[in-house]
């Protein structure tokens, strides 16, 4: 068998296996490509007027949220920018809210939550198909390996022998019969997407597992490690600051260290850790360039800082993942272009199930006749 027929075997029989979960993993992305815009234009409580005082600390924000739900812990607490609600998240007993707070005078502009809210739920069929997570997380991840293998596959079936044969390879003949318009949208398009389709698969990928995180800092730093990015501070539990007293300190020694920022996100003090994690991004919403400061739990004191002019190539393109994987990089086009992207992905596995059903159609009709 040569090359063309091996590929072409493995890109049905795969396709077949992998066809309904890249379908919905497509789909869904595009749900999610512009979820900020649409959220802005449906949620008010987002934007808020910009004034000229400080923000509030993230003690008070924290009471604030925490006498919206007293039931529930508090996790993550953003200031997404100045003109923007600062969010708070809340979590327990299997519940998940955000609390969107004026972070300039503590008025409660909305309480969401998460369990119903559409983009989350998207989101998660995105991820984990709704199912539990290991295992929608393994079930998304195969197929998604599997879908790059396609497009590798899918070039080199589509990949003409002729060169006066490209220009007729990269046309869609609509005043043709069904079944060859139809191939051609899958194979046409499928050749126009594939290095976009890739880059987004692969991203997804990357944000999901670490081992492929990891090959991709290595491969960029051409294996030279880094070990002032690697090595999260080591601090021994005495006894721990007040809670209210840590994140305040912590953050505006943040607000110190990063004051052109726009959006400071403080994770929540890992059980049994005695490292706060801040992490400051240059601009709202945009994930690609960061700061990253940890602070000693038991004093306050600043331990480690990761400025991102500091950080590796490696980790710079890692930071870059959901960026690249939304388009959100390249702002409004970029999203245009996910967002087209993945309505193509979606469309391929239709287009391939009609090609393979026809072609099944075929060879029943001819053994038919032959009888």
């Amino acid at each position: 068998m040569n090359l063309k027929k091996i590929a072409r075997l493995a890109h049905r029989w795969l396709g077949l296996t992998s066809g309904l979960v890249v379908f919905i993993v497509s789909i869904t992305g595009c749900l999610y490509a512009f979820q900020d815009e649409i959220r802005d234009a449906t949620e008010p409580w987002r934007k808020i007027e910009v004034q000229n005082k400080p923000v509030l600390l993230p003690s008070k924000l924290s009471a604030i949220a925490k006498g919206v739900h007293p039931e529930l812990q508090v996790g993550r607490i953003v200031y997404v920018s100045k003109d923007r609600a600062a969010v708070i998240f809340l979590t327990g007993k299997g519940q998940f809210y955000t609390v969107h707070i004026n972070p300039y005078s503590g008025q409660v502009l909305h309480d969401q939550n998460l369990r119903k809210d559409f983009f989350t739920i998207v989101q998660f069929i995105h991820i984990y198909l709704l199912l539990p997570g290991p295992i929608g997380k393994m079930v998304v991840g195969v197929s998604v390996f599997i879908f790059l293998f396609m497009l590798i596959s899918g070039v080199i079936i589509w990949w003409p022998k002729r060169k006066t044969q490209v220009k007729r390879s990269l046309t869609i003949k609509f005043n043709g019969k069904w079944r060859r318009v139809n191939y051609d949208l899958h194979s046409v398009l499928g050749v126009y997407t594939c290095v976009i389709a890739f880059v987004l698969a692969f991203t997804g990928l990357s944000i999901s597992y670490d081992w492929l995180k990891t090959g991709v800092k290595n491969t960029v730093n051409l294996g030279s490690t880094y070990a002032f990015e690697e090595k999260i501070p080591m601090v021994k539990m005495t006894k721990l600051l007040d809670s209210n007293k840590l994140l305040d300190v912590a953050f505006l020694e943040s607000l110190k260290k990063s004051p052109h920022s726009d959006m400071f996100l403080i994770a929540p003090l890992v059980k049994g850790s005695a490292v706060l994690d801040i992490t400051v991004y240059e601009k709202a919403l945009f994930y690609y360039k960061s700061d990253r400061y940890y602070f000693n739990a038991n004093t306050g004191a600043l331990v480690k800082e990761l400025a991102h002019r500091n950080k590796s190539n490696g980790l710079k393109l890692n930071e870059m993942s959901y960026d690249l994987h939304t388009g959100q990089i390249l702002g409004t086009t970029g999203k245009i272009i996910a967002f087209m992207s993945s309505f193509i992905c979606a469309s391929l596995p239709l287009t391939g199930f009609l090609f393979w059903r026809g072609k099944r159609k075929d060879k029943r009709r001819a053994l038919a006749n032959k009888s």
